[in-house]
């Protein structure tokens, strides 16, 4: 076939920019998705390393490492398992919510002022709802992806007793959105970088980290101090992924109420996030 006959065959089988624009304006947020998980595979094997390699040193550290003192000095601490299951759960929701916090600040900020990236496809059929939604549908596959995987090491260190464990990867994945998506909606408003994300980061993030039942029990806390637990999604998405984990007793209130938590923080910052972009570019 000759070069002219083959853009010929090419170009009929193309869609029509009818055609074409109807599909973006029906899939629009999911092909948008598609590329930005093309530009993650490209780093793929950093993100790996950063997302799961440092959390798991860190689960060996603290959970093989320091769990043998713990647990020589009283087993009975931690509800009647090891401090190796019991910090297992807390470490995965924690590895999801930096993740979270790190792909919803300044790729977010970026896409409207210094790359710009959010503006090409909508001067296409894409709506800024659509862009929104497809950078939460790509972070959301990483996700579970860092999760899954995380989980596998998890696993492979038995401290995830139950059957009902692998439950923990969709917990972690909620609780990164709702602590993402606020977040994502107050990095679409910012217009110029005052160093907003380093104090995000210092003074929310870690803290949140610290005191959210990460290391033990949150009662243990002092009550000026506990009530960064109750607020933080880590705290919640911790107690939550225990439950599946190990079994891990707790009033079944309360249990809905962790559930709930996530929910509305994730809906509530989705839509202030689509406010955000809808002012920033648009209808």
């Amino acid at each position: 076939m000759t070069e002219d006959a083959a853009l010929t065959a090419t170009a009929a089988r193309a869609h029509s920019p009818e055609v074409s624009a109807a599909r973006a304006r029906r899939w629009g947020a999911f092909y948008y998705a598609e590329q930005i998980l093309r530009v993650m595979w490209g780093y793929g094997w950093s993100m790996l390393m950063y997302s799961v390699g440092q959390p798991v040193a860190y689960l060996f550290a603290m959970g093989v490492g320091m769990a043998t003192l713990v647990d020589a000095e009283d087993a009975g601490a931690f509800g009647g398992v090891s401090y190796l299951a019991f910090i297992a759960p807390a470490l995965l929701v924690s590895a999801a919510v930096m993740t979270a916090a790190n792909e919803f600040t300044f790729p977010v900020m970026g896409g409207f002022k210094w790359r710009r990236t959010f503006y090409g496809p909508h001067a296409s059929p894409l709506t800024p709802e659509q862009i929104a939604a497809g950078r939460i549908i790509a972070v959301t596959v990483r996700l579970l992806l860092q999760s899954a995987i995380y989980f596998a090491a998890v696993a492979l260190f038995n401290a995830s007793p139950s059957g009902w464990g692998w439950a923990g990867i969709v917990v972690a994945t909620l609780a990164g959105l709702s602590f993402g998506l606020p977040l994502m909606a107050y990095s679409a408003s910012i217009k110029e970088d005052k160093g907003q994300f380093a104090l995000v980061m210092r003074f929310i993030v870690m803290p949140l980290f610290l005191f959210s039942g990460t290391f033990f029990p949150l009662d243990s806390l002092p009550l000026a101090v506990r009530w960064i637990g109750w607020i933080s999604p880590i705290w919640h998405g911790t107690e939550l992924g225990r439950v599946f984990s190990y079994g891990y007793q707790e009033p079944p209130v309360l249990t809905v109420v962790h559930l709930v938590v996530l929910v509305a923080l994730a809906a509530l910052g989705w839509i202030l996030t689509k406010q955000q972009f809808v002012k920033r570019m648009g209808q």
